[in-house]
């Protein structure tokens, strides 16, 4: 019935948007803060790493979407190339990980209310969700257009800041932390204040920060003309993140000697506060809580669609696959913002810690995530060269890169382990695996029965 197919409402200017929508928030706004006061001015470096690494993700999930008619999302392509037990996992932990950055941005719109308000975290959490949840119940061509401007609003306020940077490294601007300059970049201690493992252990937020860049492969299935706005997108977008990361991190560090800012808080604020415009920091934490809730609700767009396709592939309860009379996946929307709900429990009950520990797990499950995408694309092509060498969108420098790359996640997950505020996280996420095998073992057998 037509009923229960996903309407293709999303135009090429939707799926670029949702995409640097979902990237484009807590990571940079909130979590660089936390980066910057690992590794010092050398977390560009950090940035400009992971950020080349994700376009190669992307090229390599590029490629592998349009190599087939019929993938809607890269857990069809697991299940093609490593089998339905390695689908059936990585379907579920990118659902998993899509809650994790919906907590995660629900516990920021908490912290960012409170510049103004001194309310309980939670509270705003709370209703932040239920109306996110209501713009998702409608129409999916709604959901683009509400992502549309809230991402629109977050690129203007990056292009903001470079151009009022630039302004102030010119005219030598005297802030209370000093004068805006360049050498603010080494002055304070050196590009690698605190050491090479300073700049190590930043990789996990900085990577954090990256996670859902791939949404676009989610959205496959609801835009108008996959073949022209997936190759599209992915071209375009890495290249733009790169930009906002690289260049706003090397205007906030320009205006602000890095031993200036707090791990706690928004260094985009701070910088405002710093340049003397106090109206002009409350603007800016009006757009990093716009750009939370954003995130939020690429997060939650993301975990019902997965809910959805994993449901169409008997890899969910069947409920799930149903829409409502707007062609949305009502039950599975409804599920996943429950779960995201536990964001707002989190913030209640441990306020300080609760970003960290749900950013680490969902950096730790999209390893998991976009390294399937890396081994798929190793064996396609060494088992489809025909397909390969008919590709008009082809990953460059394979497989070579898809070795780098993969040998970064695995440093990565090493660091962690060696980083207090990240290693019980790590020991502690590999419980998810377990738990989803044993969800894959045990309906397996009922199906055999």
């Amino acid at each position: 019935m037509a009923q229960q197919e996903l309407k293709r409402d999303l135009a090429n200017r939707h799926v670029q948007l949702i995409a640097i929508g979902g990237t484009i928030g807590t990571g940079l706004f909130l979590g660089s803060g936390k980066a910057i006061q690992l590794a010092g001015p050398s977390i560009i470096f950090a940035y400009l790493t992971v950020g080349i690494a994700v376009f190669f993700i992307m090229r390599a999930l590029g490629e592998l979407l349009l190599s087939k008619a019929g993938y809607q999302s890269f857990t069809d392509i697991a299940q093609d190339y490593l089998g339905p037990r390695i689908a059936f996992v990585t379907g579920w932990t990118y659902w998993f990980c899509w809650i994790m950055i919906a907590m995660a941005d629900i516990i920021a719109v908490g912290v960012y209310v409170q510049y103004w308000f001194d309310i309980p975290q939670w509270v705003p959490a709370i209703i932040c969700l239920i109306i996110l949840l209501g713009f998702n119940l409608l129409t999916v061509k709604l959901f683009g257009e509400l992502e549309f401007w809230f991402a629109l609003i977050k690129v203007i306020t990056i292009l903001l800041l470079i151009g009022v940077g630039i302004i102030l490294l010119v005219i030598g601007f005297k802030t209370d932390a000093g004068t805006v300059t360049i050498r603010n970049l080494w002055e304070h201690g050196g590009i690698f204040p605190n050491g090479i493992s300073g700049f190590l252990l930043s990789f996990q937020m900085v990577l954090f920060a990256f996670v859902g860049v791939e949404l676009v492969g989610v959205s496959a299935a609801e835009t108008a003309n996959p073949r022209k706005n997936i190759p599209s997108a992915i071209n375009k977008i890495p290249l733009r993140i790169l930009f906002f990361y690289i260049g706003s991190i090397i205007v906030l560090l320009c205006i602000n000697p890095w031993t200036e800012l707090n791990a706690e808080e928004s260094p985009f604020v701070k910088t405002f506060s710093l340049i003397g415009i106090p109206i002009a920091a409350g603007i800016i934490n009006f757009v990093v809580l716009t750009s939370a809730a954003s995130a939020c609700n690429s997060g939650m767009f993301s975990t019902s669609r997965i809910l959805y396709n994993l449901s169409r592939s008997e890899q969910a309860p069947s409920n799930l696959a149903k829409l409502n009379k707007n062609h949305v996946p009502g039950n599975a929307l409804f599920i996943s913002t429950l779960v995201v709900s536990v964001g707002a429990l989190l913030s209640k009950l441990i306020p300080a810690q609760a970003f960290g520990i749900v950013s680490t797990i969902s950096a730790i499950c999209f390893i998991w995530v976009w390294g399937v995408i890396i081994v798929c694309h190793l064996k396609y092509k060494k088992t489809c060269p025909q397909l390969h060498a008919e590709s008009t969108f082809k990953a460059p420098f394979t497989p070579f890169v898809n070795y780098v790359v993969l040998t970064l996640f695995a440093m990565i997950l090493i660091i962690m382990l060696f980083a207090n505020e990240t290693r019980s996280a790590l020991l502690l996420t590999p419980l998810w695996f377990i738990l989803i095998f044993m969800m894959y073992s045990y309906r397996t057998k009922r199906k055999e029965k």
